[in-house]
């Protein structure tokens, strides 16, 4: 299997990183599973690395820090530091850039949209949910 196909079905698909790609850079996450509503990427940053500055003109955006530290710098002049499991919120219109001060590599999931919420569209789908069966 290709390293960057994924397990498709009806109406849906997953992959995983590792299988989208490797080593640092973008993984096109949004291509590898065909993501039509938003934008989402993942980024691999490798130690003591600094990303461009760059803003959107409509696309706000969301980055979820899955492995590692990152600094967020901001055109205003502040920064931000977010560990593993941390999420930053950032618009459109505001300069950004990420950068990795440690020594290990940093990984980062990237989802930008522009039209906004949809809100709670949910229903129910015929099974009821609970804690699986440990047998």
């Amino acid at each position: 299997m290709e390293a960057s196909e994924a397990t498709t079905g009806k109406g849906w698909a997953a992959s995983s990183l590792d299988r989208i790609g490797e080593g640092p850079g973008f993984r096109k996450v949004r291509h590898a599973i065909d993501v039509k509503e938003m934008g989402v990427n993942a980024i691999v940053l490798p130690p003591r690395y600094q990303a461009g500055s760059h803003f959107h003109e409509r696309q706000e955006e969301v980055y979820f820090v899955h492995e590692g530290e990152v600094t967020f710098a901001f055109g205003d002049g502040e920064t931000c530091k977010v560990e593993a499991g941390g999420v930053v919120r950032v618009d459109a219109a505001t300069r950004r850039q990420l950068r990795n001060e440690s020594d290990e590599p940093v990984t980062i999931v990237v989802f930008g949209a522009e039209g906004g919420y949809v809100g709670r569209d949910g229903q129910p789908g015929g099974e009821s949910g609970g804690f699986l069966d440990p047998t």
